[in-house]
């Protein structure tokens, strides 16, 4: 009897192991999901696998997923693209940051320091949490952009520049908001009133104001008639230099 239950257990360890074939969506617990190709149980972890040849996947405890849901017609997901690759369509990151924030009123270098921050420029990147791409967009609210594959480097980097664009008219154009906001999002700067107590967030917030600031500084000390940011037009609020502190990750003018 004692080796029958040895051989079970074997054998349930083993089954958890195998990958488990699907085209499905992991609905996690706090509302988010993510779309994958396959998964695979290993121990409390459940690895989602968001390409066809499982170079990109997202780790997630199994305890955090609610359930699994089909996706309608089981389509066959398209396959990730490959635009450095491309001789006739190359990806150039400076250009496409140059009309995403030319078309919704940014300061490219506010835009660039983001993804700098988010991805840290890797197209394929995907983050424990399952945010994926340049600017680093959740599932739901790529899907909420129009954005069908998040990997598409000039999706992600012009719907992510819409989204900032959104939140930073949310919250007065008030910039440590709305980074604040990209990050945590919206429902905990709201439930916080501002920037929600995390370690994480700040620094964050932090990270991409000093780099965007020594952009500026830059450009400054390279010419005395460098071009004004071109931030949305706000002055009141559009924080175009802010400063770091010792009580708080940046402080608002």
């Amino acid at each position: 009897m004692k080796k029958n239950v040895q051989l079970g257990i074997w054998a349930l360890t083993l089954f958890m192991a195998l990958p488990c074939s699907a085209a499905d969506t992991a609905v996690l617990r706090n509302g988010f999901s993510i779309l994958h190709e396959h998964r695979q149980i290993i121990g409390t972890i459940t690895r989602l696998y968001v390409s066809a040849d499982e170079s990109s996947f997202v780790d997630i405890p199994t305890a955090e997923i609610d359930h699994f849901e089909a996706v309608p017609g089981n389509p066959t997901p398209s396959p990730e693209p490959q635009p450095a690759a491309s001789t006739t369509h190359p990806f150039d990151l400076n250009e496409t940051v140059k009309a995403a924030s030319g078309t919704y009123k940014l300061d490219p270098d506010l835009v660039t320091s983001v993804i700098r921050a988010e991805s840290g420029f890797n197209v394929r990147a995907v983050s424990p949490k399952g945010a994926q791409g340049l600017m680093q967009l959740m599932p739901q609210t790529a899907s909420q952009l129009g954005v069908h594959n998040a990997f598409d480097p000039q999706a992600n980097v012009e719907a992510g520049t819409r989204y900032l664009r959104e939140l930073l008219e949310r919250y007065d154009f008030d910039l440590v908001k709305a980074l604040a906001a990209y990050n945590a999002g919206p429902q905990r700067v709201e439930q916080y009133g501002g920037v929600p107590p995390y370690f994480e967030t700040k620094a964050y917030i932090a990270r991409i104001v000093r780099d965007f600031n020594k952009k500026k500084l830059a450009a400054k000390s390279d010419s005395a008639l460098a071009p004004k940011s071109n931030l949305p037009t706000k002055p009141a609020n559009a924080h175009v230099l802010a400063k770091p502190t010792s009580t708080s990750p940046v402080a608002q003018n």
